[in-house]
């Protein structure tokens, strides 16, 4: 591919100021990038790949605390549909639980039901695959496959209230328009879904707007799932379909390795039974330097400012801390609450380095019931899921 490049050490060197050659972390090690300049309206993203696409935003572009448009990395299956008419699009909902089965169109859904906004934290359940030795396949993210826009549309539980559901409905499984990469026009995408508690919190939406514009091709227009804190992969794009099962969901990648990780602990490398494997819910504690970008020099004796973002899943963030000494000692960033549940958290600190050298700057967030980050990339998986290690930038001074 052209303009692409091959980064195959987990430490490159930079030139400082006084010519001394320093290392620099670069967490896609091993992978294989290239600018995005095929996505329009998203400079500096990495495409991992095009067909289907999926592209990442580097760390220090995701600063912002509602992170715009412009900034949101693209994980997609199929090919997205060809054509699209918002005035024409319907919402099927159906499924052998649903008691009274209902066609929508947006319009429908915007006179019926309350519409609302929030920002909501969503995060590919691959994200960090890059770091998992033995390699796991997969697209391999490093950081930068998670986001937190303002998405606007109705409750997802109004919808089910309204139509209602059966005493045995367990589960809300979803169909888009995207189309599979074979061509053949019978074969689903992705269908997964979410348990009904889950579809139920006042939290889980029907979006059609995006950081207040109408929902952007590359994000699911003109309709899609957004659940937050769970895998991204459960916030169908292109949403036709919604189905009330009473069973759990058993579309396409609901089921074998898909979006599942080892019921209990393995060995890296070990050959996992689908049937010991468990479906990937809530996603684990997790945090980000947006603030510098790694690589940073500073002058001796300056303080080092540093921001960042934190997330748990379903649950709320309790503290982060920061550390410049290999995590000999750590230090307490100031965290802010979130705007609404299931948002990320930002946070700030400024640190004092004490000498001129090398630094790597490492963060850690801790969830509300004590669980933190791990410092190195936990619980092998065949599919590389929920790497949730410490985040880390270098930082040289003087």
């Amino acid at each position: 591919m052209s303009g692409s490049h091959r980064l195959t050490r987990r430490r490159l060197l930079i030139t400082s100021a006084g010519g001394v050659m320093v290392p620099l972390i670069w967490p896609s090690a091993g992978l294989a990038t290239t600018r995005a300049p095929g996505i329009p309206g998203k400079p500096g993203l990495r495409m991992l790949n095009s067909r289907p696409l999926n592209a990442e935003t580097p760390a220090h572009l995701l600063d912002d605390v509602t992170t715009p448009t412009s900034r949101l990395f693209v994980r997609n299956n199929g090919n997205p549909p060809l054509e699209v008419d918002p005035g024409r699009w319907r919402l099927e909902v159906g499924g052998e639980s649903c008691i009274r089965p209902r066609a929508f169109t947006l319009a429908q859904l915007k006179e019926k039901f309350d519409v609302v906004s929030l920002d909501l934290q969503l995060e590919c359940g691959g994200n960090g695959r890059a770091e998992f030795r033995p390699r796991a396949r997969g697209n391999q993210w490093t950081t930068g496959a998670v986001g937190c826009p303002r998405w606007t549309g109705v409750r997802l539980r109004d919808v089910l209230q309204y139509c209602g559901v059966k005493a045995d409905g367990v589960y809300v499984g979803y169909e888009g328009a995207d189309t599979h990469l074979s061509g053949d026009p019978n074969k689903l995408v992705i269908s997964r879904g979410v348990p009904l508690a889950k579809a139920m919190e006042a939290e889980s939406l029907l979006a059609f707007a995006l950081n207040g514009e109408p929902m952007p091709m590359v994000h699911g227009a003109p309709l899609r799932l957004v659940c937050g804190g769970w895998p991204g992969s459960v916030s169908g794009k292109w949403l036709k379909t919604l189905l009330v099962r009473n069973r759990v969901h058993d579309g396409v990648k609901m089921g074998g390795q898909s979006y599942r990780v080892p019921c209990t602990p393995v060995a890296p490398g070990t050959q996992v039974a689908d049937d010991a494997m468990c479906i990937i819910e809530s996603m684990p504690v997790k945090s980000l330097i947006t603030y510098p970008r790694s690589g940073q020099h500073i002058r001796a004796g300056a303080r080092l400012a540093l921001r960042g973002k934190a997330w748990a899943g379903d649950l709320r963030v309790d503290r982060v801390a920061v550390s410049y000494d290999f995590g000999r000692t750590w230090h307490q960033a100031e965290l802010a609450q979130a705007p609404n549940r299931l948002a990320w958290q930002p946070w700030q600190i400024e640190l004092k380095l004490p000498t001129a050298g090398y630094y790597e700057v490492w963060a850690r967030a801790t969830d509300e019931l004590g669980r933190s980050q791990p410092m190195l990339v936990p619980g092998w998986n065949p599919k590389g899921y929920l790497n949730n290690a410490a985040h880390r930038i270098a930082v040289a001074v003087g």
